[in-house]
């Protein structure tokens, strides 16, 4: 891509991260389910995976964290090096001053291993059981992520009142100087901790928005990699109207990624067999898009028909699947296809073999990324 030209110059390489929705079939346990989670999460530390991102939802069976920050908590002292992420915060399920504290609450309990994901809540059920779904979830998410952060920003009583903004803090009232009562957390990182949106549309104009603020974008596993060029555009768009250069360090792109030692078994358990994980999930994700008539990110273009999206089509355009040799193949021709970016993130699947599933998170630290970022840095 032409407009990364420039910045590939000084660019080496990727990091590795994680990601997880979590999903999971909905017969299972959640003090299974959770546990498994958790033990991910801890192998991708050991592994040194650069951050782990999870999300949450409260009205999916499927899908057991109703809080990220809850669940990320239990994780702080179980591992030592792998930033904790919210993946999302939904800013349209709390009043921004709750989401504002609990955050900066767990970024000092973390020590700064937080980074702060948000997003409105996608899940129209969850709108429907707090009352919101005949609300403007994304005008709901705008306001709170500005109260959010002024909070930070400004010292007590804050004052906070936004033209068109519904919601307004302030502590003047019930301020007490001399005993810090009214002062609500700020966080550990300084001035704030790096803050990270998904984006599943294709030519998503968030994004422009998300360069113009500082936050860093995260594409969604779910799209078809013709559709990711516009969101780095959309990122670098809104960095040069603030007079700003984008960096494709701070670009996230997710992959469904599944690694093993010979190729019929990355064929079996990633794609074929009918117990697939992966194939679990990917069915899954095709019929909630399906009903959110959101399959647009599964399409080659916008016209094609609908009958042209199937779930063998989905395993085998978004599954990076096979060897290490195969897969580190697969890794650079995404990058050729969608520009440098920089982290390439693992999503995460129900254990259905747990062996094989940590095989490929091993496989993918530390034989996948290293020849990865050898090639990138040979041909820069």
């Amino acid at each position: 891509m032409p407009s990364q030209m420039a910045a590939e110059q000084i660019f080496y390489g990727m990091r590795l991260g994680y990601f997880t929705m979590p999903l999971h079939p909905a017969h299972r346990a959640p003090s299974q389910t959770l546990q498994e989670d958790r033990e991910a999460i801890i192998l991708a530390d050991q592994l040194g995976f650069h951050d782990a991102f999870v999300g949450e939802h409260l009205t999916e069976k499927s899908e057991n964290v109703t809080n990220s920050f809850i669940f990320l908590a239990t994780l702080v002292h179980a591992t030592e090096r792998i930033k904790l992420a919210t993946g999302t915060s939904n800013l349209s399920h709390s009043h921004p001053a709750l989401i504002a504290s609990h955050a900066a609450m767990f970024d000092h309990l973390s020590r700064g291993r937080f980074i702060f994901g948000v997003s409105p809540g996608a899940l129209r059920s969850d709108a429907e059981a707090l009352g919101l779904l005949d609300e403007d979830r994304n005008k709901l998410f705008a306001e709170a992520i500005d109260v959010i952060l002024a909070i930070w920003e400004r010292d007590p009583p804050y004052d906070i009142d936004f033209p068109g903004n519904r919601f307004k803090v302030t502590t003047a009232q019930t301020r007490i100087a001399e005993i810090d009562r009214g002062e609500l957390y700020k966080p550990y990182q300084k001035p704030r901790p790096e803050i990270v949106g998904t984006v599943v549309a294709p030519g998503s104009k968030g994004v422009i928005a998300m360069g113009e603020r500082d936050f860093h974008p995260m594409s969604a596993n779910f799209l078809l990699p013709h559709w990711l060029p516009s969101h780095w555009t959309n990122y670098a768009e809104g960095k040069r109207k603030k007079g700003l250069k984008a960096n494709p360090a701070d670009w996230r792109v997710a992959r469904t990624i599944f690694v093993a030692d010979d190729d019929k078994t990355a064929q079996r358990y990633g794609r074929g067999d009918p117990a697939s994980p992966y194939r679990f999930y990917w069915d899954k994700l095709l019929g909630n898009m399906l009903r959110a008539k959101r399959h647009v990110v599964f399409k080659l273009h916008e016209q094609e028909d609908d009958s042209a999206v199937t779930l063998e089509r989905l395993l085998d355009r978004l599954v990076l699947c096979g060897t290490v040799d195969r897969v580190v193949e697969q890794v650079l021709a995404l990058r050729e296809e969608a520009g440098a970016f920089g982290e390439l993130v693992y999503a995460g699947m129900d254990w259905v073999d747990p062996a094989l599933a940590k095989r490929s998170m091993e496989l993918m630290a530390s034989e996948v990324m290293p020849r990865v970022n050898r090639a990138i840095k040979e041909q820069s």
